[in-house]
């Protein structure tokens, strides 16, 4: 995405992209202070780098609020990358609304959504280690995918595939989950991303599965929040043996998200916003 109509003023040009991680935001303060805990793992990973973070709802700073302060600081790119696991509605619609809405003096890019990532699986695997797993019972081992849930089919088709890839990796089964489901009904026979059931449900249909001795339930989740504590509540009530922690401030998430602040600096390099498409319209890496 991108809004550049007006030069750069003198003596404020930046070095370089300015990284403004887009965060949901919640009414649970651990949630932003979670984001600002990975945001310091970024920066540690790539000295030099800015690093700024908006936030949708709910917590401040807002995305326009630091789109405009990077603005009147003389900062003339931005790269604005969705805290965000799948591309569903927040990513399709929310964030490109609210990039829309940059001072006109700014080039913004939006960059894709951290998930889909083999680092993602690597670390949703080190925080069921780090919660008491074996790793030499992986192989009798079930794991439910609990993510928070969406309605956009192309999330939901996308949580599906992490699943089957995961289960490849040695796991004796991997079901996913939804948060936000709020119905059981029928669950366990529905071929479809909308018949995901909630955790509990999704912890029991993986007892029953030939090989599983233990039941792990790995949220795929960026912070804690009402949904994440869902899971946690869902895991407990059907008697999970190992409940993971968040992604959170993970190392690999870090490189996931700076992966995907090079991709789109990659995919745009040289090219400038006529080019790219006039206006507002929206450029993202493939």
């Amino acid at each position: 995405m991108y809004h550049r109509t007006s030069p750069s003023r003198p003596g404020h040009r930046s070095r370089g992209p300015v990284l403004l991680a887009v965060a949901h935001g919640s009414r649970d303060p651990r949630h932003a202070a979670t984001v600002r805990a990975l945001l310091r793992t970024v920066r540690a990973r790539r000295p030099g780098l800015r690093v700024e973070v908006g936030f949708l709802d709910f917590d401040t700073p807002s995305v326009p609020a630091v789109l405009a302060r990077l603005d009147e600081e003389g900062v003339r790119d931005v790269v604005a990358l969705p805290l965000l696991l799948t591309r569903a509605f927040h990513a399709k619609a929310d964030i490109p609304a609210v990039l829309k809405q940059a001072p006109p003096g700014l080039r913004v890019r939006q960059a894709g959504v951290l998930g889909p990532a083999p680092l993602l699986l690597a670390a949703l695997e080190r925080r069921l280690y780090e919660a008491g797993l074996d790793p030499a019972d992986k192989a009798t081992t079930g794991v439910v995918l609990a993510s928070a849930g969406s309605t956009d089919p192309e999330a939901g088709a996308v949580i599906a595939d992490i699943a089957r890839e995961w289960r490849h990796t040695g796991w004796c089964a991997v079901r996913p989950a939804f948060a936000s489901a709020t119905s059981a009904s029928a669950a366990a026979s529905a071929p479809s991303f909308k018949g995901f059931p909630p955790t509990a449900e999704a912890v029991r249909l993986l007892r029953a599965e030939p090989g599983v001795r233990r039941v792990a339930v790995a949220p795929y989740v960026l912070a804690p929040g009402f949904l994440p504590d869902r899971i946690a509540r869902g895991a407990a009530e059907a008697g999970a043996d190992v409940l993971a922690g968040v992604l959170g401030d993970s190392p690999l998430v870090a490189r996931v998200l700076l992966d995907r602040f090079d991709a789109c600096r990659r995919f745009t390099a040289g090219r400038s916003p006529a080019s790219a498409g006039a206006g507002n319209a929206l450029s993202r890496p493939a």
